[in-house]
């Protein structure tokens, strides 16, 4: 079933990203697409990795934990942490994610920094731009103070940020939540220029307007595997 989907899926998503980066004069290769398996079975995993996808986000621990011992990293696979993270959790991802992007509190960054081992863990800085209580993420005017000290962690690389836009259709209000992303790395950048210049914004809704803002990494999953079960049909 996953196999079947992605072969119409697939070429339907890169084609949209390729519109986009063409709108904003930018090459599509430099939008990584991370396919979010969340809350799918191995089946979702083994037709991602059968498709030629290598870069696989999940939110739960427990769960990336489970994927991680059934598929390993053959052919170059990256996992990547896109969901909330429990401090009491955040330990167990140094070896288990390659990419953390939702480091939105300092409790958890400092939490995950202990437990590093010899060699740093990649994070996102997760940045609440759209101002809505239900996002996490440092938000406001101290936003780029706390994004500073999530660098100054020793054990933590940070890459860039991350944020999730509100689900709505008004398209301004979209284009502000990922531009001011765009802007607060950009501040951060001018104090750390170490700072890498990811920018994981974007998701099946949104994706077109976040290329445009500068998203270098979509995060998506509905528009490749389906409704999570559960949450509709497979």
């Amino acid at each position: 079933m996953y196999a079947e989907r992605l072969r119409e899926t697939l070429p339907r998503v890169r084609e949209a990203i390729d519109r986009a980066s063409a709108r904003a004069g930018r090459a599509s290769d430099e939008i990584a697409l991370v396919a979010v398996t969340k809350s799918h079975p191995f089946a979702a995993v083994r037709a991602a990795v059968d498709a030629g996808l290598r870069d696989l986000g999940e939110n739960r621990v427990p769960e990336l934990e489970e994927k991680v011992a059934e598929f390993g990293r053959p052919d170059g696979l990256r996992w990547h942490m896109i969901g909330e993270i429990q401090s009491r959790k955040a330990a167990r991802l140094p070896g288990l994610a390659d990419l953390v992007h939702s480091v939105g509190r300092l409790k958890v960054a400092r939490k995950l920094a202990l437990g590093v081992g010899a060699a740093p863990v990649s994070v996102l800085a997760q940045v609440n731009t759209s101002g809505e209580e239900a996002k996490g993420g440092f938000e406001g005017e101290r936003a780029v103070e706390e994004v500073l000290e999530v660098a100054e962690l020793d054990g933590l690389r940070l890459e860039g940020l991350m944020t999730m836009a509100p689900f709505v259709e008004d398209e301004a209000v979209l284009h502000a939540t990922f531009a001011r992303l765009r802007e607060t790395l950009a501040l951060v950048r001018r104090h750390r220029p170490e700072v890498g210049d990811t920018l994981s914004m974007g998701m099946t809704n949104d994706l077109a307007i976040a290329i445009e803002e500068g998203s270098t990494m979509v995060r998506i999953g509905t528009a490749l595997f389906g409704a999570r079960p559960g949450y509709g049909d497979p």
